[in-house]
């Protein structure tokens, strides 16, 4: 494993249990408590994979202390008692480029292993809601191929206030990745809003109910 780049920025964002890591190469990524907690470098989790095991019932997990270690690395404290994982730098920038594949393979193996589908936590491109603004929480569904494809069948979701529509939901959500910008064009789905078929410029309001169907079902 090279050394990589080096981290300029590392903020924790408690509410929605994200670690946003920003380096000197550009990147930026933003990491679920969750994915770092079942993805942690600890030998207690290197043995329960190497077993087969997986890890499940950290869906709310979140992390409470960050500890450097050295120049090259940092130590996460996860508020399951959990805190004997070092990441490297490296380490964090392979988790935050692989992320999307390292989740679809989780999933698979939660399935196969008898948990059966499972509902993510949202992914925030930014901290709206962290900042103050007037945040909207909905419901969101995903169905047929972009189940597999997100890793997700739904998730509650903390939104800006600033995204009222539709359209101004699909644009938010394509932020997140370029799986997320291919798959949620806006001829590429239909979607509803509480049941009903929806339109671009259909309003989202708190606690809606949003489901994204594909128009090519494969």
């Amino acid at each position: 494993m090279t050394a990589g780049p080096t981290p300029t920025d590392i903020k924790l964002h408690q509410k929605s249990r994200i670690l946003e890591i920003s380096f000197e190469d550009g990147a930026r990524f933003e990491l679920p408590c969750e994915y770092l907690r079942v993805f942690s470098t600890s030998a207690e989790v290197q043995a329960a994979k190497e077993r087969g095991d997986v890890i499940t019932g950290k869906e709310d997990v979140n992390i409470t202390n960050i500890e450097p270690v050295g120049s090259y690395a940092i130590n996460l404290h996860f508020d399951d008692g959990h805190d004997t994982g070092i990441f490297s730098w490296a380490t964090l920038y392979e988790l935050g480029r692989d992320y999307d594949k390292n989740w679809r393979d989780y999933l698979k193996k939660r399935s196969s292993a008898g948990f059966g589908v499972y509902s993510v936590p949202s992914t925030p491109v930014n901290e709206s809601a962290d900042a103050g603004g007037a945040s909207k929480t909905i419901s969101l569904l995903y169905f047929v191929s972009l189940v597999t494809k997100l890793g997700r069948e739904s998730e509650t979701c903390e939104i800006p206030g600033t995204v009222d529509t539709v359209g101004e939901l699909l644009a938010w959500l394509r932020q997140r990745g370029k799986t997320w910008e291919t798959l949620l064009q806006d001829d590429k789905v239909n979607v509803t809003v509480n049941k009903q078929f929806a339109k671009s410029g259909t309003p989202i309001t708190n606690n809606d109910e949003v489901a994204i169907v594909p128009l090519d079902p494969l």
